[in-house]
């Protein structure tokens, strides 16, 4: 905990945040982790994904709109991502943030907007996943998943195992047969609402895994743990539980060699794709999980600096 937040100061850095978005020599290293700025990019990304197997999600970066515009702009790409996959039969779906459709500053503007994407998802017969943000916005998120979900069964939601409420939402969700995607939580959160300590967070889900693969509706369980992968492999197999019942789901550009083996294992596996102009913020999170990355990068910032007259 203390090195990732040590290594996102140094990414927030103005002389590393400069070099990153002006600089060329990074840019190879971003378009690992970030598909491009533009939809058309990302469309790409996901139909190379395709060709080697693997499904997609395609992930809009930013969040905390602050507007009624800024809103209706996300609500608008959300749309246009759909009428894309669609126009293009790629296997893919999307994910939505609710603070970029308005939940910051209102939530029936939010409502409103969901609601408009995933009835258009429907149209298309394409799936929707909610995104979880902040514990701030924990339970509106499923407030709104729920009274959706009523009416629309193509649209699931997201639990962060190291949170202290992960396992009562996740027993309510499989009474519902919601379908989840189960992460372990990437927000600093306080000691009163989520677990510290990584093994703590790693056995919450694996508890959650276990019910998830044997009584929920198709999760998708995202890590890029390999042990936590090869529990829930073996899990399956002890319960005689197949493969179509479940899927993996890991980030672009991230565990590469472990996306390989979970497909030639014969696992659903699905890739989520960001793009977006707001870029960074997703980028120095990842740098500060490998700090392989990281260092790559500091590096290139100084030998730049040493070229210059």
């Amino acid at each position: 905990m203390l090195f990732r937040e040590t290594m996102l100061r140094v990414a927030g850095l103005p002389a590393v945040e400069q070099f990153v978005i002006g600089g060329p020599s990074a840019r190879g290293l971003v378009r690992r982790f970030v598909a491009g700025e533009t939809l058309s990019e990302a469309l790409g990304a996901v139909r190379e994904l395709n060709a080697d197997g693997a499904s997609a999600t395609l992930n809009l970066l930013g969040e905390d709109v602050s507007d009624l515009a800024g809103a209706d702009r996300a609500r608008d790409e959300y749309i246009r991502q759909l009428a894309a996959i669609a126009a293009a039969r790629l296997d893919a779906n999307i994910s939505v943030k609710l603070t970029q459709l308005g939940l910051t500053f209102d939530r029936s503007v939010a409502q409103k907007n969901l609601e408009a994407v995933v009835v258009r998802a429907a149209e298309q017969d394409c799936f929707v996943r909610i995104d979880m943000e902040s514990s701030t916005y924990t339970q509106v998120t499923l407030d709104l998943f729920y009274a959706l979900f009523e009416r629309y069964q193509n649209v699931g939601v997201v639990i962060q195992a190291y949170l202290h409420r992960g396992s009562s939402d996740v027993e309510e969700l499989i009474r519902r047969q919601a379908r989840v995607r189960l992460v372990k939580g990437a927000y600093r959160e306080p000691a009163t609402v989520a677990m510290q300590r990584k093994q703590d967070v790693d056995r919450s889900f694996a508890r959650l895994m276990e019910r998830l693969v044997e009584h929920g509706r198709f999760p998708a369980l995202a890590t890029h743990d390999s042990r936590l992968i090869q529990y829930a492999i073996g899990q399956s197999h002890a319960r005689g539980i197949g493969r179509e019942r479940f899927e993996f789901q890991m980030l672009y550009g991230i565990r590469r060699d472990l996306q390989a083996d979970v497909r030639r294992r014969g696992f659903g596996l699905r890739v989520y794709v960001p793009y977006g102009a707001e870029w960074y913020p997703y980028f120095s999170r990842r740098l500060a999980e490998r700090p392989a990355n990281l260092l790559f990068l500091l590096s290139s910032v100084l030998h730049e600096a040493r070229d210059q007259p």
